[in-house]
C-alpha cells in the first residue's frame, strides 16, 4: 500500500472534521446528491464510457505502491545482461522476472527476434500504457474542475429557495446555511480527493514511463552484446544523483 496517499487523504479528512463542532449540521443529502452525483454525471457526459470506467481502475494505482524500484530494477537488467553474455540468450528463458513489461522484452530477446520489432513493439506498448494513465489522471482533473462548479449550482439552486420563503426570517439562517454546503462540498472533493489524485496518477504514469524506457534501452543494448559493467553506467543516467550513489557500490 502507499502509505502517503492513505496518511494523506485520511489525514486531510480526519483535519476538517476535528475543526466542526456539530457534524450532523454539515450533513445535507440534497447538497451530496448535487455535488458528489452530478459532478460524477457531468464527468460521464464528458467521457466515454470506457475511459471512465477505466479511470476507476487506474486509481487503484495511487493506493498500491506498485511501482518497481529503478535502482533494483537496473540492477536486475544488468544480472540478466550477465547471463546473456555468458551462457546467451536461451538461458535467459524461465527467469523470474516481476515486472511484465520486462519479462515480455526478455521473451522476445529468447525467441530471437530483431531489433527493430522488439523496439517498435516495447515502445508502442510503453506509449498505450501512458495513454491509459494519462486519460485516468485526465478524469479526475475534470472531476476537479467540474465539483465546484456544481456546488456553485447548488449554492445557487439553495439560494433562489431562501429568497423565495423571505416571509420566515427564523427560516433563512438554516437555508443559507445549507445552501453554502454545495459549495463546501465541492471545494473539499475537489482539492481533497479529485485533483491530488489526479497530480498522483500524471507522476507515477511519468514515473512508468522513464522505468519503460530504460527497459528499452537495456534489453537493446543486451541484444547487441554490450558489456554488463557498461550497461549498468548506461542505465545509471535514468536515476537522480541520489539514487545513482546507492547505486554505485553495486556496479
Amino acid at each position: 500500500m502507499d502509505i502517503a496517499t492513505i496518511v494523506g487523504l485520511l489525514g486531510a479528512f480526519g483535519l476538517i472534521v476535528s475543526a466542526i463542532d456539530d457534524l450532523g449540521a454539515f450533513i445535507d443529502t440534497p447538497s451530496m446528491l448535487i455535488v458528489v452525483g452530478g459532478s460524477i454525471m457531468v464527468v460521464m457526459l464528458r467521457s466515454s464510457l470506457g475511459e471512465f470506467l477505466g479511470a476507476v481502475s487506474v486509481l487503484g494505482k495511487t493506493f498500491k505502491n506498485k511501482l518497481d524500484d529503478q535502482g533494483q530494477l537496473i540492477e536486475q537488467i544488468v544480472e540478466l545482461a550477465t547471463i546473456a553474455r555468458k551462457d546467451g540468450m536461451i538461458a535467459l528463458e524461465g527467469q523470474e522476472i516481476a515486472n511484465p513489461f520486462l519479462a515480455k522484452a526478455i521473451s522476445m530477446l529468447v525467441d530471437g527476434t530483431d531489433a527493430s520489432v522488439i523496439k517498435g513493439s516495447l515502445e508502442r506498448e510503453k506509449d498505450m500504457t501512458k495513454m491509459r494513465h494519462d486519460q485516468g489522471a485526465k478524469i479526475f482533473s475534470a472531476w476537479g474542475e467540474i465539483a465546484p462548479a456544481m456546488g456553485m449550482i447548488g449554492t445557487l439552486i439553495g439560494l433562489v429557495q431562501m429568497l423565495g420563503n423571505m416571509s420566515d426570517p427564523k427560516a433563512i439562517g438554516p437555508a443559507m446555511a445549507v445552501a453554502l454546503l454545495t459549495t463546501m462540498y465541492g471545494a473539499i472533493l475537489a482539492n481533497v480527493f479529485c485533483l491530488p489524485i489526479a497530480m498522483k496518477l500524471g507522476n507515477q504514469a511519468d514515473i512508468e514511463e522513464a522505468s519503460n524506457e530504460m527497459i528499452i534501452e537495456g534489453i537493446l543494448f543486451i541484444q547487441d552484446g554490450g558489456n554488463p559493467r557498461v550497461l549498468g553506467d548506461v542505465l545509471a543516467a535514468f536515476l537522480s544523483p541520489k539514487a545513482r550513489l546507492k547505486l554505485a557500490p553495486a556496479a
